[in-house]
């Protein structure tokens, strides 16, 4: 069987994650912290590109890799404009929009940028992005609002919520294409989509405040409370973002961004703590109802996912929910640098064709 050498690239806000594969196994994994000085020195994310790069060149020559033999690579898809899900091939279009940040400033823009630059100075690199946030394939019926000029935007884990509905089908004999499927990822910010035969037709925004509260996000709001907050001169347009997006959720209601903390205080008696992670984890079950609904109830599998899978109370007070509509599977975690090989993977070895960003 050949071996293919894969270098994967995931800048976040404060750390740089980088791995080196042959095929699925990981040679190497580094995740580099970036303290907030350092990042602080730079007016833009753009501006972080020639320190990243760097950084990550002088990791991989620490621990001896040899890059020539790289084959590919992947970089953490940013915000570009909204997309097919699937693998890209880094073209000038591509680079353009990173670089601009059309749908705004994310680390991840970086991904592709980096990937290219250093997939150009190798002798047999391709450089591709996987599977951003930006994955848009929603029915046009699930765009609709009641007012024209805000429709539903699709900005959700599209990385996660596509690699772990592959394995969910892969572990049972089916191909993802094939089965519908609700994905639940819960993290920071919690995205829940209906995935029909391998296109996710309707998914929440999990950034700008729809669907369930999450760690740090408000979710969906009462719209009249929220157009009043907005001109009630108490607030700022950043103060309100991020009462959305940052300081909502438990961090507004309990100080803390972290589901497990929560739990901890359950353990130790705190009703309040009690109720509200009760409240997260029945939007949750709530929404994916809703799915079930768009999906006409044929339904093959429920997944839950993402780092708050591992929370035992919010996975069976979800499960009490919503078990009723499929066999549910519960994958913790997000594993991103593994998802992005297997993109990478899949292409190298010519089981799926990389699409052209246009």
């Amino acid at each position: 069987m050949e071996t293919f050498h894969i270098l994967v690239l995931n800048p976040g806000s404060t750390s740089t994650k980088i791995a080196v594969y042959e095929n699925e196994k990981s040679v190497f994994l580094k995740n580099i912290k970036h303290s907030s000085d350092e990042i602080a020195a730079f007016k833009t994310i753009a501006d972080q590109y020639a320190f990243r790069k760097e950084v990550i060149l002088k990791e991989l020559q620490s621990a001896d890799v040899d890059i020539n033999k790289i084959d590919a690579v992947v970089g953490r898809g940013g915000l570009v404009k909204p997309i097919e899900s699937g693998v890209y091939e880094v073209n000038e279009a591509l680079k353009q929009d990173l670089k601009v940040g059309v749908l705004g400033e994310h680390a991840s823009n970086l991904g592709g940028l980096i990937a290219d630059d250093i997939a150009q100075s190798l002798p047999n690199a391709r450089a591709f992005i996987a599977d951003p946030v930006v994955v848009d394939e929603l029915e046009d019926v699930a765009r609709i609002t009641g007012c024209p000029g805000m429709p539903r935007q699709s900005i959700f884990h599209a990385l996660n919520q596509k690699a772990v509905g592959r394995l969910f089908a892969r572990t049972r004999g089916f191909i993802y294409e094939e089965l519908n499927l609700i994905v639940a990822h819960m993290g920071g910010g919690i995205s829940i989509g209906a995935h029909k035969q391998g296109k996710v037709i309707d998914v929440n925004n999990a950034i700008d405040g729809y669907g369930p509260f999450s760690p740090e996000r408000a979710g969906t709001l009462p719209t009249g409370a929220l157009i009043k907050a907005c001109f009630s001169g108490k607030y700022t347009l950043e103060e309100m973002k991020k009462i959305v997006n940052g300081k909502g959720g438990l961090v507004a209601h309990l100080g803390t961004n972290e589901a497990y903390e929560a739990y901890k205080r359950i353990q130790a008696g705190d009703k309040k703590a009690e109720l509200v992670l009760s409240a997260m984890s029945y939007q949750i079950g709530k929404a994916i109802g809703g799915c079930a609904a768009v999906l006409k109830g044929k339904v093959n599998g429920v997944i839950l996912t993402g780092g708050i899978a591992n929370n035992t109370f919010v996975v069976d007070y979800v499960k009490n929910m919503v078990d009723w509509i499929a066999p549910v599977a519960v994958y913790p975690g997000e594993d991103e640098m593994n998802a992005l090989m297997q993109n990478g993977l899949m292409v190298l070895k010519n089981e799926i064709q990389c699409k052209e960003y246009k």
